[in-house]
């Protein structure tokens, strides 16, 4: 995929990401369906498969689960060189990519966090800052609800992909009912997509 990205597109990414970065609340996970609307379909800057695989891979890694706004930089600044066929000058767009994506990611969120923790914990017997805290749990769970059906709907045929269907219920059910290891239970999804179940 090759794009053209001018001063401006690189900008409105940046003030894109900033802005997200506000509503991250359960982490940066929670704004993939924006991200998603943005990159996908509104710029077309990535295709679904590099969106899908962008978040794929940085859950699989070790690290926090922020990465997968790297790997997309990383991805709309080789499809704004042209791909990695284009040498150096793509390895650098694809760097800067990285750069503007994390930078707008993180800046705001951190110096948001920093600030508002100290407030927090000097007047942490507040009526308001405890409802704060209780009303927050709900939003993080309907923004991460909201990321696992856009991941779960990028299918051709959900229909016929029945097996991904319950294997996700089967994860979602472990996860909520057991302390079973995440870890353990992507091992167990690589097997099954590995033995062609899924």
């Amino acid at each position: 995929m090759t794009i053209s990205l001018q001063f401006a597109d690189w900008v409105a990414l940046f003030t894109h990401f900033v802005s997200l970065s506000l509503l991250a609340v359960g982490g940066a996970i929670t704004v993939a369906p924006d991200i998603h609307r943005y990159l996908v379909e509104e710029q077309q800057w990535l295709t679904n498969a590099q969106f899908s695989a962008s978040i794929a891979l940085a859950q699989g890694a070790p690290g926090p689960n922020v990465m997968f706004i790297a790997l997309m930089g990383w991805n709309v600044g080789l499809n704004a060189a042209g791909g990695i066929g284009a040498g150096t000058s793509a390895i650098g767009s694809a760097l800067w990519g990285v750069f503007v994506t994390m930078f707008g990611i993180l800046l705001p969120s951190a110096t948001l966090t920093f600030v508002a923790t100290q407030w927090a914990h000097k007047n942490r017997e507040l009526r308001a800052i405890k409802a704060f805290k209780a009303g927050m749990a709900p939003n993080v769970m309907a923004l991460l609800i909201a990321t696992g059906w856009l991941l779960t709907g990028q299918h051709d045929n959900p229909s016929q992909e029945w097996p991904l269907w319950a294997v996700t219920a089967v994860t979602t059910l472990v996860v909520w009912r057991t302390q079973t290891h995440l870890l353990i239970l992507l091992a167990i999804g690589a097997l099954l997509g590995g033995a062609g179940f899924i």
